[in-house]
């Protein structure tokens, strides 16, 4: 389970740049807002962690549910969970990362 959800957030993190530079690039010769840049990346990553994370619980509900005492089913549904809420986590630490790279960035701020 952990190769999948290494390969499934490395997969999903090697987009990221390709998004904010294909959206940089149809408006024309600009500068870029690395903020702005920032914000459209994290936005889309916290949508992505939040809707795994749901689906995460939704399968973990269902094997505490089917588990009928089973202790490995139980274990199961318990990693799923705690997989969702790391999910979570970072999706969180990622709606702070922009304020702290504005901070970082804005001159004066």
């Amino acid at each position: 389970m952990k190769k999948v959800l290494s390969v499934v957030f490395s997969s999903a993190l090697s987009f990221l740049p390709a998004f904010a530079l294909a959206a940089a690039a149809a408006s024309g010769p600009t500068d870029i807002d690395v903020v702005a840049s920032l914000t459209n990346i994290t936005n889309w990553a916290f949508t992505l962690l939040l809707s795994v994370a749901g689906l995460f619980i939704l399968f973990a509900a269902f094997n505490f549910v089917t588990a009928q005492g089973d202790p490995e089913k139980v274990k199961s549904a318990r990693d799923f969970v705690l997989y969702a809420l790391i999910g979570v986590i970072v999706a969180l630490l990622s709606k702070g990362l922009i304020s702290l790279v504005q901070k970082i960035v804005t001159p004066g701020a």
